[in-house]
Order: structure tokens, then C-alpha cells, then sequence
């Protein structure tokens, strides 16, 4: 790839990072939840499942999900199920009026962290989200030399692109974690709850209903 190519392809891959969508909301929610280091978590696990979508699109399992309309259905509507569950689990939260403890400034309750659930959050959450696979699949083709393995190619692409997100969100945790006392405030926790978890069941609704 020549400099003019790899520049498109990170300005590309940086404002598909930067703009809010799923992992913006989850790595904000987790990091609410249990502290920057869960929030970083989370952005591991979502960046990691970046290099699935690499290995889909480059061993041409793409051109199967894309003529096959019920594979792609099946994925989409997998992806939007799962959105619609962390955003119940939210809600879930605000029904039950959980509170979090601080002492010495270490969240314990419901804000306790825990690495295999964040990590799980963030991969699944990528993975099953169609809209990446996509954007792999129509996208990173137009960077891959032929001459060349497709897949090492892919995984170099999506090297750079899981670097830019895990400083990005990191970034983003990183200014969650200024405000987490006050997200911590039992009231305040509530609506915050309230508000993820509605715009996460209305992402995975929207999601499911688009054709």
C-alpha cells in the first residue's frame, strides 16, 4: 500500500472510531460501572474482535454472508439481540435501585470488576455487530494487494485500526472515570442506567427492523 492509500485508510478508520455508535456507549456504561480499568477492558475486547472481522473478509466469507441473505439476517438479528440484552441488563438495574458503595475510592456492589465479563461485553459486542462486518468487508478489499496474502494484509489493516480505537476509548474512559463519583450518585447511576439502556434497545430494535 502507498502512503496516499494507507493515509485514506486511517482517516477513514479514524472517524469510523471516533464517531459514538455501540462501543462508544458500552465502554462509557462499563466505565461508570467499574472503573476506567473496566471501561479499558471492554475497549480490549472490542478492538480484539476487530481482528475476526479481518479474517472474515479476508478468506471471502464476506461474499457468503452477502449472497446469502438469511446468514446475513442471522448475524444482524444476533448482533441486535444482544443490544437489546445489555441494554435490559441496564434497566434491570434501575428496576432492582442498585447502589454503589465507594470506599477508598474503590467502587464495590454492582461497580466490582470483573475482567472475563468485560472482555466478553466488548468482543461479543463487535463481533455481532453487522454494521463492522460490513464496513470490513466493503472497505478493506479496496487496500489489499493482490499480489499479496489477503489475510496477513488484513490483519495488518486491522492492527492499525485496533490501535486508533483502544487509544480513542481509552481516551474516553479515561474522561468517564473524571465524573465517576458523580455517576456513582444513586440517582444519578439510575437515569444514567435508564438513559444506556434505552439507547442500547433502541439501537438493537432499529438494528433487527432495518432491512
Amino acid at each position: 500500500m502507498d502512503i496516499t492509500g494507507l493515509t485514506t485508510y486511517l482517516i477513514a478508520i479514524t472517524l469510523l472510531t471516533i464517531t459514538p455508535g455501540v462501543d462508544t456507549m458500552l465502554v462509557i456504561r462499563n466505565t461508570a460501572r467499574g472503573g476506567w480499568r473496566d471501561g479499558a477492558l471492554s475497549s480490549l475486547g472490542i478492538c480484539s474482535g476487530l481482528f475476526v472481522h479481518a479474517v472474515i473478509s479476508a478468506v471471502g466469507i464476506s461474499v457468503i454472508l452477502l449472497q446469502a441473505a438469511w446468514a446475513f439476517s442471522a448475524l444482524k438479528l444476533c448482533g441486535a439481540g444482544y443490544l437489546v440484552w445489555l441494554g435490559v441488563s441496564s434497566w434491570r438495574k434501575v428496576l432492582r435501585h442498585e447502589r454503589f458503595a465507594i470506599i477508598n475510592g474503590v467502587s464495590t456492589g454492582g461497580g466490582a470488576l470483573n475482567v472475563r465479563r468485560s472482555l466478553r461485553e466488548g468482543f461479543l459486542s463487535n463481533v455481532l455487530n453487522p454494521k463492522t462486518a460490513v464496513f470490513y468487508m466493503a472497505f478493506l478489499p479496496h487496500f489489499i494487494n493482490p499480489a499479496h496474502s489477503a489475510l496477513v494484509q488484513s490483519l495488518l489493516l486491522a492492527g492499525l485500526h485496533f490501535i486508533i480505537a483502544m487509544i480513542w476509548q481509552c481516551l474516553l474512559a479515561l474522561m468517564v472515570k473524571q465524573f465517576k463519583r458523580w455517576l456513582q450518585r444513586p440517582r444519578v447511576s439510575q437515569l444514567f442506567d435508564g438513559v444506556t439502556g434505552t439507547v442500547m434497545i433502541a439501537l438493537g430494535l432499529r438494528l433487527a427492523m432495518e432491512r
